[in-house]
């Protein structure tokens, strides 16, 4: 029987040498690449560091994240690590091109010249890949994802999809898949496809379980692999303070009020909110990794350590009564 990527992505992914929790966790690099803020150069070197030395060895990418130069600055870093100790994800369907951008105008501060471009053809598929092995210097992807089709299903499906198939058969990529912040989507895509993951972001936390009804299950009954992000929901789930975000904006005060119950119910069981965030999402079959992203050694530190929190039962079974709006 030939070797699956499905298996080699459920065995491949959780790498690591530090316990369960810390194999089943990956370093998402967008805010190595200057989201909200701009990171130096030697920051983000010191984060991937840190990250490696804890024994974090999956990094997902994409040349959304500063305009490429997340990739770069990945890639340089794994040049100086045993490559075949690590797996890298990357997505297509954003072209880069020459332009100006407005200074954060796609959440980045550190732009590099360049605008995005939708692309979910075919070709965009392979120049994208091909352009993203350019700037990482890497000899290959592990993973590829479509990233964010929303509004472009149709060109996604017939176009960048079949093109990973192919690039998937020839072993160019192990394993295949889409990557969203919605759930509706990325079911289609394991309905309709053969997919081998997807990353869900923000869609399973604490805070948002829609992937609990219809994509986990479904995940978990054709075994493909689920790769959950955003599981602070972009701040709010790990620093609860005034100007924290969710999903990337203000926080309403219906989701400020759900945060103080929440963060009430693991302050009686001496649990960090944020440990808890951290950990919800590993405890569904379905869900392969958690891909949390930092912008500094330190926030590679304190997500090592709440991954490696203990969590009474008692909280669990409290938190998995949502609380009220």
């Amino acid at each position: 029987m030939a070797y699956s990527p499905r298996q080699w992505f459920a065995e491949r992914v959780p790498l690591g040498r530090s316990g369960v929790a810390v194999t089943r966790l990956g370093l998402g690099t967008a805010p190595l690449a200057g989201l909200f803020s701009a990171v130096a150069e030697d920051q983000a070197v010191a984060t991937l560091k840190a990250a490696w030395a804890a024994g974090i060895r999956y990094f997902d990418t994409a040349p959304h994240y500063g305009a490429g130069l997340a990739e770069r600055r990945l890639g340089s870093f794994l040049a100086t690590r045993p490559r075949a100790e690590s797996a890298v994800s990357t997505k297509v369907g954003r072209l880069l091109v020459p332009g100006v951008a407005p200074v954060g105008g796609e959440g980045f501060y550190d732009e590099q010249g360049v605008v995005r471009v939708r692309d979910y053809s075919a070709h965009g598929v392979y120049r994208s890949l091909s352009e993203s092995l350019e700037r990482s210097g890497l000899d290959s992807f592990e993973i590829a994802l479509i990233h964010d089709p929303d509004q472009h299903w149709q060109e996604a499906v017939t176009g960048a999809y079949p093109a990973l198939e192919r690039l998937r058969a020839e072993g160019a990529v192990r394993a295949i898949g889409a990557g969203m912040n919605q759930t509706a989507m990325l079911a289609r895509f394991v309905a309709e496809t053969d997919v081998d993951c997807v990353l869900v972001a923000g869609r399973y936390s604490l805070l948002d379980r829609g992937a609990a009804d219809d994509l986990l299950p479904l995940c978990e009954k054709r075994q493909v692999g689920v790769i959950v992000g955003g599981v602070f929901n972009s701040g709010i789930l790990a620093n609860p303070v005034p100007g924290a975000t969710y999903d990337y904006r203000a926080a309403p005060d219906d989701v400020w009020r759900r945060v103080r119950a929440l963060a009430a119910r693991c302050a009686e069981h001496d649990v960090p909110l944020a440990a808890a965030a951290l950990q919800f999402p590993l405890r569904h079959p379905a869900v392969t990794s958690v891909v949390v992203g930092a912008r500094s050694a330190r926030e590679v530190t304190e997500n090592i350590a709440h991954a490696a929190t203990a969590i009474p039962e008692a909280l669990w079974a409290e938190l998995d009564v949502p609380a009220a709006t």
